[in-house]
């Protein structure tokens, strides 16, 4: 069953640069996005590399009620989350096992705005994002995520 679709991939290469759009990406089972900042280690505080942060996810549909209900809008990139969905509840994945592309993730935490967050874009980001910040996920199985890819069970 098709859960919803990739809309957006970014990857942040170094700590302190911006978010980079590809159209693929190929995500390693334990590690993280290949050339993203948590797979490679740049700038992350030992052991917060790979596991719970390989990946995270925002809704497209989040970041359009940021715009309609909070007048603040920023892109999928400056959401700072490597996957940008749309069609599919991120809230309901925590704890599941899913298929994102040719990779398997399980959804480990629901991934909150921060103050750091908000500092990196605009003022009301971190308030319209509560709850609907996105999902961070651990990779179990490597394959490549395309835009444009179904995620589904």
């Amino acid at each position: 069953m098709n859960r919803g679709r990739i809309e957006a991939i970014h990857i942040v290469a170094a700590a302190g640069e911006s978010p980079t759009a590809v159209d693929s990406v190929k995500a390693v089972a334990g590690q993280g996005l290949e050339a993203d900042r948590y797979a490679t280690g740049d700038g992350i505080k030992p052991g917060k590399a790979g596991g719970k942060r390989a990946a995270t996810l925002i809704e497209a549909e989040a970041l359009e009620a940021l715009a309609r209900h909070y007048d603040v809008q920023i892109g999928p990139g400056e959401s700072r989350r490597n996957i940008t969905t749309r069609g599919v509840a991120l809230n309901h994945l925590v704890g599941q096992t899913f298929r994102v592309g040719e990779a398997v993730l399980r959804g480990v935490e629901l991934c909150e705005p921060c103050n750091y967050l908000e500092s990196l874009t605009r003022p009301g980001v971190r308030a319209g994002l509560v709850h609907r910040g996105g999902l961070r996920a651990e990779i179990l199985e490597s394959g490549t995520i395309k835009v444009g890819d179904a995620i589904s069970e």
